[in-house]
C-alpha cells in the first residue's frame, strides 16, 4: 500500500530531510585525495548525532556503517573502509537520517580532486537525469513517466541506467512503497497522487547496465567495472509538482 502523507506528517519529516541535506553540504570540504571513506563515515556519524539525528544505515539489516560511500565502479551500498581516495576518483555519499522517527534520504556524487573528462560528463548527466525525473512529478502523471524521461536522457548521452535498484517511498519506514524505477514507458505504472513522498535516485553507468553484489552482501558494482554515478532527493507530491524536501539550507 502506498501511504499518502498528511500535511502534519510532511512537516514532521522536514527536520530529518534537512539534516540529511546539510550533511552532504558539510562533508564536501573533506572529500579530498588522501581521506579514507572510514573517516568520511566518522565525520558524517558525528555530525548527524550533533544535529539530533540518528544515521539510518547503521545496523540496517546488518549494514555496519553510518553512511554508504560508493567509489568509481561501485554503484551503491559501498561500505566505508580504510582505503584512501585518489585524485580523479568519484564518490557517491548516500546519507539517510532519522529525526523523531522520520527518515530523510539524499545522495550526491562528488569529484575527488580534478575529475577526468568522461567521469565529469557521467556525473553531470546523472545530476541532470535526477532533475528531469523530478520535473515530471505531478498528480496524474505516472511512475513510468519518471523512468522514461530519465532513461531517454541517459541513453541519449550514451550511458546506461541501472535496473536492479530504484527509488522508494519513505516516511517512518526507510523503504516504503512505491518503488520508483529509473527506466520505463510513459503512461505506464502507478498514477502519482498528491501526498506521496518518495525518492528518485538514478544510478547511471558509463558502460553497460548490469551490476553484481560482492561477497560482503552489500557492495554493488558494475559488472564491466565502468564508472557509476548517482544523485538522490526525497520529495513530496504537491498539486502543482514535486517539492524537494532534501534541499540544503542555503538552497545549494
Amino acid at each position: 500500500m502506498v501511504q499518502l502523507k498528511t500535511d502534519a506528517e510532511i512537516e514532521a519529516m522536514r527536520p530529518a530531510c534537512q539534516v540529511a541535506a546539510d550533511t552532504l553540504v558539510m562533508i564536501e570540504e573533506y572529500i579530498k585525495p588522501g581521506i579514507t571513506t572510514d573517516k568520511i563515515n566518522q565525520i558524517v556519524h558525528d555530525y548527524t548525532i550533533e544535529r539530533g539525528g540518528i544515521p539510518a544505515p547503521l545496523n540496517y539489516h546488518g549494514f555496519p556503517k553510518s553512511v554508504c560511500t560508493s567509489v568509481n565502479h561501485v554503484v551503491c551500498h559501498g561500505i566505508p573502509d580504510n582505503k584512501k581516495l585518489k585524485d580523479g576518483d568519484i564518490i557517491n555519499v548516500d546519507v539517510t537520517t532519522i529525526v523523531d522517527g522520520w527518515h530523510g534520504d539524499t545522495s550526491k556524487t562528488f569529484y575527488v580532486g580534478k575529475p577526468k573528462v568522461r567521469a565529469q560528463k557521467l556525473v553531470e548527466v546523472a545530476r541532470e537525469a535526477l532533475q528531469l525525473g523530478i520535473d515530471v512529478v505531478k498528480p496524474g502523471a505516472t511512475l513510468g513517466d519518471i523512468g522514461h524521461v530519465i532513461q531517454t536522457f541517459v541513453e541519449k548521452n550514451r550511458f546506461t541506467v541501472v535496473r536492479e535498484y530504484c527509488g522508494h517511498g519513505i516516511g517512518r519506514v526507510f523503504h516504503e512503497q512505491p518503488q520508483i524505477v529509473h527506466f520505463g514507458k510513459p503512461g505506464e505504472g502507478l498514477e502519482i497522487k498528491e501526498g506521496m513522498v518518495f525518492t528518485i535516485e538514478p544510478m547511471v553507468n558509463a558502460g553497460k547496465h548490469p551490476v553484481k553484489v560482492l561477497n560482503d552482501d552489500w557492495t554493488v558494482v558494475t559488472r564491466d567495472r565502468s564508472l557509476s554515478a548517482q544523485f538522490e532527493h526525497t520529495m513530496v507530491v504537491r498539486k502543482d509538482g514535486a517539492e524537494i524536501l532534501t534541499l540544503p539550507s542555503q538552497g545549494a
